[in-house]
């Protein structure tokens, strides 16, 4: 399974067809032998590239969606184009969560039920973590952790009534490991991981289940027109600067003089992602296809890792970390004698014992 080859792109009709695009048997994905039941979607941040390929793809298989915009960036005008006989079109502010709560009823009253929630809203601020002003760091906590955790409280107890549900929750190989110029941003999808992870052991009872996506750089197979052209302009008293926008990063400028060379560590993100663009190795097109069977497959795993720089760079700082425990494990643990050096030990001490004599 190719992710990583940026010159094949896929349409989501493609995507649905293609054999090398399959998740594992051992999690039972839909199949000839296992054909998968109509599902009722709704997908938060549907207007990202990513939430855009998945409401794509949910579309393809023949689910029905509700696609949420998000409202600091879509109108009711925008949403309204989206809606067919199978997708409805909404708006939402994850900080916010009665506009969550009315996006869930909605959704409820309008398809009659609701099987899976995928959350891909999310932002992040490209700078050193001591030029993050208070209103970078509260925003992407409230929009990326409190967003999810409104999400998950607002519906688990439908969930619960129906003793069926699934979430698909967007992470990143950010919530798997620390990368300079995005430490705010990191923290979050640290933060979304733990509430996850704890989060599963306290529903599993209900049958609800809940996976991590967590993809590499994903390109834009797609045009996106929300990027914020480089000739912006903020005048004093406006509020914070709209910095030029990659994906769902904005880049703050005009770092301060410790961090603004160009071989500093904190602008390794900012380098990053200007250099990538929109050569960005995984497709989010073939994400999003896995992703729907995500949706469907009977045993789906905590974390699914998309892209070989996610599954390179999480496996080497998992690996980093298991030798630092090893290196550090004796001031824990009573150190273990052989029985030869024990057996040497006792001839020392009835040796010191006989000179002492």
């Amino acid at each position: 399974m190719d992710f990583d080859t940026a010159s094949q792109s896929l349409s989501p009709g493609a995507a649905v067809h293609n054999p090398a695009l399959r998740l594992p048997a051992t999690c039972e994905p839909p199949s000839e032998s296992h054909p998968p039941k109509r599902a009722v979607w709704i997908v938060f941040g549907a207007t990202g590239h990513m939430g855009r390929s998945l409401v794509r793809a949910i579309l393809a298989h023949g689910d029905q969606c509700t696609a949420v915009g998000w409202t600091h960036e879509n109108t009711m005008e925008q949403m309204a184009q989206w809606k067919d006989r199978n997708c409805l079109g909404l708006l939402c502010d994850v900080r916010v969560r009665q506009t969550v709560d009315h996006v869930i009823k909605r959704s409820i009253e309008h398809w009659g039920r609701v099987d899976v929630i995928a959350n891909s809203t999310g932002y992040g601020v490209i700078a050193a973590c001591e030029d993050q002003d208070d209103y970078d760091l509260r925003n992407q906590f409230t929009t990326n952790f409190l967003g999810t955790l409104h999400i998950i409280q607002l519906s688990l107890p439908y969930f619960r009534e129906r003793t069926s549900g699934r979430y698909l929750i967007f992470s990143s190989t950010a919530g798997a490991l620390g990368v300079p110029g995005l430490g705010p941003y990191c923290a979050t999808k640290y933060a979304v991981e733990g509430l996850i992870e704890s989060m599963l052991y306290e529903v599993d009872a209900f049958n609800i289940k809940a996976t991590l996506v967590e993809p590499g750089h994903v390109r834009l197979d797609e045009p996106d027109d929300n990027i914020i052209p480089s000739s912006y302009t903020s005048a004093p008293g406006t509020g914070p600067p709209k910095p030029r926008r990659y994906g769902h990063f904005f880049v703050k400028p005009n770092p301060s003089e410790p961090y603004s060379g160009l071989t500093s560590p904190a602008q390794h993100a900012r380098r990053m992602v200007q250099w990538l663009n929109d050569r960005q190795p995984v497709s989010a097109v073939k994400s999003a296809e896995l992703v729907w069977q995500l949706g469907h497959c009977s045993y789906p795993p905590l974390r699914l890792i998309l892209g070989s720089y996610a599954v390179e760079s999480i496996r080497d700082r998992m690996k980093s970390i298991t030798e630092e425990i090893e290196d550090w494990k004796h001031l824990s643990f009573p150190v273990s004698i052989t029985e030869d050096e024990a057996g040497r030990a006792e001839k020392e001490e009835d040796l010191d014992e006989g000179l002492e004599d």
